[in-house]
């Protein structure tokens, strides 16, 4: 009778404490309402057209698209290509591959640490962002394309300064100093930037105000997908949300209407080219919360604006698009389903990150440069070699 007493007083005393705090980090499992009867099996009605495209012939890189799903593992792209009846849009790409994702002190990495290897084509410790194991800055591909006088951009779902997007422009040992990486971005000369985080832009305990620092640095500034539209040449600032945006199928087309916006302005009247990294941010999220449905829209999410991108750079001819994830998240074991009915059933291991391997597609000049099996770290030297 008293363990029994004691039980419930605990579980009384956790629910108390948990309804007490609001949790605004992105590096812990979060929970959210059920919205699908189970969350270990999930159907698709209707599945969405894919694309079909050609690998263009010539040799010349003068684009870089960088995609990273963020948590997609290769099981999570399984389950994905399962529910929308055999087909994805990175089906396309001609050349697949392997990328190992431990950084330096252990084996299962974080995105700050996993984010950084791809930036910057070096392992650094967990929870590290653009900097190594010594805390040196590092020279990012992003920061390399800029040295070439090629114009750079970054577009996500999640906060503008969370780990992935804050890999290829910032530095700091720990992700939750977030108002400080926000500020890094000021100066940065970064020439699109969309995501969410408004509110460590805007309502910051210094007193800043980043949107206007950035507005007199000559950038555009939209806070709606719709606002996207009146934006026709200059650098950008887009920010969608106080924290991360709404979950895909709330929030919209934001990442393939972000994504060719981010496109078109980069490219006008621009003879260097450009770097462009995409991240399909909260792959991640739900599949931290073991939800499979909501994993899924958030791939189909991703793989959508992945064929639309891939559309582009076959009519441009001289864009690299490459595509990968910086972790495996949830621990995904695919046990049940079907390819007509286009439903599945799966296990998830866990609530966090695996050490297990992820892919690696490849689409455009040098495609063939990213087969077989790599360390992030080189996947991202590889990419670095092709940036002239």
């Amino acid at each position: 009778m008293k363990r029994t007493v004691l039980l419930i007083g605990l579980v009384l005393g956790w629910t108390t404490c948990a309804l007490a705090q609001v949790d605004t980090g992105r590096d812990l499992s979060k929970y959210a309402d059920d919205k699908f009867s189970e969350d270990d099996k999930y159907q698709v009605e209707t599945p969405y057209q894919t694309v079909v495209v050609k690998q263009p012939k010539s040799k010349k890189i003068k684009n870089v698209i960088f995609m990273i799903g963020d948590g997609m593992s290769m099981e999570a792209v399984t389950v994905g290509w399962t529910l929308n009846g055999g087909h994805l849009n990175m089906d396309n790409c001609p050349v697949a591959g392997y990328s190992r994702t431990y950084c330096t002190d252990q084996l299962i990495t974080d995105s700050c640490a996993g984010g950084t290897a791809l930036s910057s084509g070096e392992k650094t410790k967990y929870g590290y962002i653009g900097q190594d194991v010594d805390g040196k800055p590092f020279f990012t591909l992003l920061h390399q394309a800029q040295s070439l006088g090629k114009k750079t951009g970054l577009v996500v779902t999640c906060r503008i300064n969370d780990a992935t997007p804050a890999d290829f422009v910032c530095h700091s040992p720990d992700r939750h100093l977030e108002a400080e990486i926000a500020a890094q971005y000021v100066d940065s000369g970064v020439d699109y930037i969309l995501g969410g985080g408004r509110q460590f832009w805007d309502q910051r305990e210094d007193g800043r105000n980043l949107i206007q620092e950035m507005k007199a640095r000559g950038y555009n500034f939209v806070e709606k997908r719709e606002e996207l539209a009146d934006v026709h040449d200059g650098k950008l600032l887009a920010l969608f949300a106080p924290l991360d945006m709404d979950p895909c199928l709330d929030r919209g087309p934001v990442l393939e209407d972000g994504t060719m916006k981010a496109i078109e302005l980069l490219s006008k009247n621009n003879k260097k080219g450009f770097f462009l990294m995409v991240e399909g941010s909260q792959i991640d999220d739900w599949a931290h919360r073991n939800k499979v449905g909501y994993m899924a829209e958030e791939l189909f999410d991703f793989d959508k604006t992945i064929g639309k991108v891939l559309q582009w750079a076959e009519k441009d001819g001289h864009t690299l698009v490459v595509i990968t994830a910086d972790h495996g998240t949830g621990g995904i074991t695919l046990v049940g389903g079907s390819l007509e009915e286009r439903n599945v059933k799966v296990h998830f291991s866990t609530k966090g990150h695996h050490g297990i391997v992820v892919p690696v597609f490849a689409y455009g000049p040098h495609a063939e440069d990213f087969q077989g099996i790599m360390e992030n770290a080189e996947l991202s030297n590889r990419i670095r070699k092709l940036i002239k």
